[in-house]
């Protein structure tokens, strides 16, 4: 079903896990057990992402046609222009579209392993906008796109970014996936800026759970995402605690969504890094307490 129809028909909100393919068979047989696991929650979707340069391309679709056909979720593709022509692109679009994958997200991609900065393929496509028409123009998929509530790290500003993510969904992108953020406010002054701009499609919060303080820093730091200064400090007290930080992101990832959905998020998109505990213990609370509710209900009383 596609992601598009899935968020308009559900009145619940919709949780999906974001996982990448693992480079060896042994990493995979891991992964399949970890899906495996979390199916028990009946998340919406699941998404496969594709390497630097397209290093995963195989896997990609092998697991997401893996993930639709013998788990029974349904899933998501991304795929990205670097290092393809615009006919290799098409091939991997019809080799999705014969393996039954109706979703795809719609990446310019990083720059391969190594290099610093991003250059088209000759023949190939130079913006995610140009892969979001190919895609729309000759498929039957739901298309997503990603957004960035911190702005961009190549954008010069917010209003410069927010005209390129209006182009992307003109282009096509019938929802929107945002980069991981850590204060919540960044996400709704951001959606709020969107919808000023006429991008009127669903946003879904990308939360990524804390699970070891050394390996967040670098995350964020790659991708220009911030940490507030009260969350860093905290961090910083259980440096020296693996446990104790596991234990303290686990907290903060939940207060974080429940107050997304509480005020009006169409759902959680849950950067996993493969693993399923944290991110099975998040969800399992937030279907036990429901705070989208307390969203209802305020409406109604109001």
């Amino acid at each position: 079903m596609r992601i598009d129809e899935i968020i308009a028909a559900g009145e619940e909100p919709v949780f999906s896990f974001e996982f990448f393919p693992p480079k060896t068979d042994e990493g995979e047989l891991s992964l399949r057990a970890t899906l495996e696991a979390l199916r028990r929650l009946e998340p919406d979707f699941v998404s496969v992402t594709y390497g630097a340069g397209g290093s995963s391309r195989g896997r990609t679709v092998e697991l997401t046609k893996w993930i639709k056909q013998d788990l029974g979720i349904e899933a998501m593709a991304h795929l990205s222009c670097v290092g393809s022509t615009r006919e290799e692109l098409g091939l991997i679009l019809d080799g999705m579209a014969a393996a039954g994958i109706e979703n795809v997200l719609a990446l310019r991609g990083d720059p391969p392993r190594g290099e610093t900065e991003w250059t088209p393929h000759p023949g190939g496509l130079r913006y995610s906008t140009e892969l979001a028409s190919l895609i729309h123009a000759g498929y039957d998929f739901s298309v997503g796109a990603a957004c960035f509530p911190e702005v961009h790290p190549e954008a010069p500003d917010l209003a410069h970014d927010l005209r390129f993510l209006k182009a992307k969904v003109d282009s096509g992108a019938s929802f929107l996936i945002t980069q991981l953020f850590f204060d919540n406010e960044l996400y709704f002054r951001f959606v709020d800026e969107a919808r000023a701009v006429g991008i009127t499609v669903p946003i879904i919060p990308g939360v990524m759970p804390i699970t070891d303080a050394g390996q967040i820093k670098t995350i964020t730091g790659m991708c220009g995402a911030s940490l507030p200064a009260a969350l860093l400090e905290q961090l910083e007290l259980r440096a020296g605690n693996p446990h104790s930080v596991l234990q303290f992101g686990v907290s903060y990832a939940t207060l974080q969504c429940a107050e997304l959905l509480a005020r009006g998020a169409p759902g959680i998109h849950f950067y996993t890094l493969n693993r399923s505990p944290a991110t099975r213990a998040i969800l399992s609370a937030l279907k036990l307490l429901r705070p989208w509710v307390k969203r209802e209900v305020l409406r109604t009383a109001g």
